[in-house]
């Protein structure tokens, strides 16, 4: 079964340097969906304990099964337009309108 759209949730503003979680969801999906994150329309990188995340300078956790993004201590960095993807490579992706957080 292709995905639905997936339901995201993006805090419109968040405190630098708090703990900041974005949740992504879809439920028809079968098999399970697996979930990318976008900022500004990049896919955001998985975070694989190698050396090139801490040189890209990440401050995030994704987690492409639960469809969460977790930060660890925002920066202004990270204010952005931010959307999730949806996909179990049966039909189209989904995606999930684009919310925008100001840190």
């Amino acid at each position: 079964v292709a995905p639905t759209t997936p339901v995201c949730e993006v805090p419109s503003s968040a405190m630098t340097g708090t703990v900041v979680e974005l949740s992504c969801k879809e439920t028809e999906g079968s098999p399970p969906s697996e979930y990318q994150w976008y900022k500004n329309g990049v896919p955001l990188l998985e975070k694989t304990g190698t050396g090139s995340a801490k040189a890209a300078n990440i401050t995030y956790t994704m987690n492409k099964k639960s469809g969460t993004l977790l930060f660890n201590t925002v920066t202004k960095n990270d204010t952005g337009e931010y959307f999730c993807e949806a996909s179990n490579g049966i039909g189209l992706s989904q995606k999930c309108s684009v919310k925008r957080m100001q840190v």
